[in-house]
């Protein structure tokens, strides 16, 4: 789910709509989940009196994910939701100041950061930090959404632990796909790799690992119609293209089924102001969270193409808190 509605500035322009009120904050953060509420909790420790916006989906991605069994400190594990909620009056208990509402548009432009809110609400901000995430892309099958958090996952390494033993089903034909395909088959009877092309995007070294793994078995040539069971994932429905006139429906059994096709960072209204990467994932100067907009930080999925764990988002926002707090006292000297 998308943080934001449609960006409609540039970067020559503030916001284009007049705002209702404004408000002045020390330190916003925009988006939550494990990055925001860290660097919220972070934050309201160092005094920063932080105002953290959480968007459409509070508690970010986490949410829609069952069990939680590798996040440090649950030795029995967690629901996602209730790890969010945990975090969430963390970062209350410290006074960050939580609340419910959309980014429609932002202007970096000068010393000071001007978000603008749906609603009309204008926050002047002396630091941002961005934490809005990314959002796993779907096949776009109205069973995706039926079988989440029940056998459709877009994160091997989250919850591939629950499937071992099983037969799975990964989509993808890129270097993700390949990796989470690897990742799975140790812990797997079986991993389907479903291709919808007669190749393999990945890399030539991904591509041979894959190959030479024996329980993985590559479907080229195949979509996915539909996937079925009885309250959870048992069997998937594909469509096999033999030529353009030619195909043949093919049923797998399956008790996962992941989505490996890519995630699109939720960075659309800071695109004018901050460096995004081609895929439009945020850049940070390495190893800080600062991006090349002064008072400006990101943290956790909209900067992380790689690991996109909730650990690392939390690590990640703890960061962005230390480098907003620095920057507020340079500016102070």
């Amino acid at each position: 789910m998308d943080f934001f509605k449609p960006l409609e500035t540039s970067v020559s322009q503030s916001p284009k709509t007049q705002p209702v009120d404004s408000e002045k904050v020390k330190c916003l953060i925009i988006g939550s989940g494990p990055a925001g509420y860290t660097a919220a909790i972070y934050a309201a420790r160092a005094n920063l009196s932080p105002v953290l916006y959480e968007g459409l989906q509070p508690g970010g991605q986490l949410t829609t994910t069952n069990d939680v069994e590798n996040f440090p400190g649950y030795p029995e594990g967690i629901t996602g939701p209730e790890m969010m909620a945990d975090l969430r009056k963390q970062a209350e208990r410290f006074g960050a100041d939580i609340r419910f509402g959309l980014v429609t548009e932002a202007d970096f432009s000068g010393s000071e950061h001007k978000v603008l809110l749906d609603g009309g609400k204008e926050l002047v901000a002396e630091s941002v930090i961005i934490a809005t995430g990314a959002t796993a892309k779907y096949l776009g099958i109205e069973s995706e959404t039926k079988y989440a958090g029940s056998g459709v996952s877009a994160c091997a390494t989250c919850d591939g632990f629950f499937y071992r033993g099983k037969d799975v089903a990964v989509v993808g034909g890129g270097d993700t796909a390949c990796e989470e395909s690897i990742y799975l088959a140790g812990l797997c009877n079986k991993v389907y790799l479903i291709v919808r092309k007669n190749f393999l995007r990945a890399s030539k070294v991904m591509q041979e690992r894959v190959l030479k793994t024996p329980n993985i078995e590559v479907l080229f040539e195949h979509n996915t119609l539909e996937l079925q069971g009885d309250g959870v994932v048992e069997k998937a429905i594909l469509i096999k293209r033999k030529g353009e006139q030619d195909e043949s429906i093919v049923e797998i059994a399956i008790d996962g089924f992941f989505l490996a096709i890519g995630h699109t960072p939720n960075s659309t209204p800071f695109k004018p102001y901050v460096n995004t990467d081609e895929q439009g994932y945020i850049v940070t100067e390495a190893p800080t969270s600062k991006t090349n907009v002064p008072g400006v930080f990101a943290c956790g999925d909209v900067m992380d193409p790689i690991y996109r764990q909730a650990i690392t988002a939390a690590g990640s926002g703890c960061k962005a808190a230390i480098d907003a707090e620095r920057y507020l006292a340079e500016r102070k000297i």
